[in-house]
């Protein structure tokens, strides 16, 4: 496997007046062996003049958060991460790799997740790259490698989980965003380090049910939240009701037989429960009638 190395280059700003002088030397010694009618002088100066030329083409720019990979006759010769004016051989291939932090949006898979229901999932992924060697040279477009990786961890952490919590499960997609947000980033990571690719961050942007489920799943929501607000308010009744028949009992209210107790509990449980505000009704007659 290829590893990064760090070339250090000739800064370019002081390259510059060198050539410059070179040049004009080669110039003027050109002239002078004209005059001089010397031919292999005016040889010589026309190889040294078309010499120092060709070293012009050694300057490149690099600029921040910015790298140049240097080849030379295919072999990895080092990368240069100084940014500024640079020079080096002009026998060089550059290559140009951005280090800044990057990012995308996967686009919306539609996937099943652990239980088999389908579900429509995206994800923002934050990568940057921290190997320029590994990324040029073990994989063929790390951009589109990036990308395509990407989507299949975000696929595979998909059917490893259920969209939402039931009995006695643990970690589902809907519920736990911090805990599915790192098992996506250390899915992608592990697919990616041969790349030379750090993932900074890894997050899904979107999640729903697949639209042939959708109006099925919403229905099983709401029922889900009918029953868990029934259930609350007949536990709050009763022991409404139980403190009610202590106190009356406590207090020396009142004394009622079982077959009144039962009555009066029957009556509480139906204006406490009840979705409709209770009419009240006066009886004029004895507790008996």
């Amino acid at each position: 496997m290829f590893r990064e190395t760090v070339r250090k280059v000739f800064s370019g700003y002081p390259v510059i007046p060198v050539l410059l002088i070179t040049q004009l030397g080669c110039a003027w010694w050109f002239y002078t062996n004209v005059e001089a009618q010397s031919l292999p002088g005016v040889v010589a100066a026309v190889v040294s003049f078309l010499f120092v030329f060709v070293l012009w083409f050694g300057f490149f720019m690099v600029q921040p958060n910015e790298a140049k990979v240097l080849q030379l006759f295919g072999n990895y010769s080092g990368t240069v991460h100084t940014a500024g004016l640079r020079w080096s051989n002009p026998l060089f291939t550059k290559t140009n790799v951005s280090t800044r932090i990057r990012n995308f949006e996967s686009g919306r898979l539609k996937v099943n997740d652990s239980r088999g229901s389908p579900i429509e999932i995206a994800a923002v992924v934050v990568w940057k790259v921290v190997d320029t060697a590994e990324a040029i040279f073990e994989v063929d477009d790390y951009e589109e490698f990036v990308r395509i990786q990407s989507e299949s961890a975000l696929r595979n952490l998909t059917t490893t989980y259920p969209y939402e919590p039931h009995e006695g499960d643990g970690v589902a997609l809907r519920s736990h965003p911090q805990e599915i947000a790192e098992a996506l980033r250390n899915e992608i990571q592990d697919r990616l380090e041969q790349a030379g690719v750090n993932v900074v961050e890894a997050r899904i942007s979107h999640l729903a049910y697949a639209p042939e489920i959708a109006n099925a799943m919403l229905r099983r929501q709401q029922a889900s939240a009918v029953i868990a607000a029934r259930t609350q308010i007949v536990a709050g009744a009763v022991g409404m009701v139980q403190m009610a028949l202590e106190q009356l009992k406590e207090q020396g209210v009142v004394e009622l037989d079982e077959e009144r107790k039962a009555s009066m509990v029957s009556n509480l449980l139906v204006v406490l429960c009840s979705e409709e505000s209770a009419q009240p009704v006066v009886n004029a007659g004895t507790l008996y009638s």
